[in-house]
């Protein structure tokens, strides 16, 4: 089985929110190394093409070309918790930049300082 980093972009199935149905949508891996060890599961923050989205924990991508997104994309502050096999593989890596700013908006999402 692939190994996921925190900060890796993946192309995953999402389950519509009616409950009916799977859809495959980027997310970016939020987890830590430490907790993908011994567990099936992953957390995921789900990325939005929508650029126009600002809602709390929400950051717009600067780079999303080189993060391996196909489109200008928002990393939300919806957050869930998937087994590691509905990874259907990694598109890519956040950058620095981009990266340290979602874990800021991501910490004001949980109200972790």
């Amino acid at each position: 089985m692939t190994s996921y980093k925190c900060g890796d972009i993946v192309l995953t199935k999402v389950i519509f929110s009616e409950g009916e149905g799977v859809k495959k949508r980027p997310a970016l891996v939020v987890s830590s190394d430490r907790y993908h060890k011994n567990r099936q599961e992953i957390i995921i923050a789900a990325i939005t093409s929508n650029i126009y989205r600002s809602l709390t924990g929400d950051t717009r991508i600067n780079q999303w070309e080189e993060a391996g997104l196909r489109f200008p994309s928002v990393v939300t502050g919806i957050f869930q918790t998937i087994k590691k096999d509905m990874i259907d593989k990694k598109l890519g890596t956040l950058g620095e930049e981009d990266f340290r700013k979602v874990k800021g908006n991501l910490k004001q999402a949980l109200g972790i300082y």
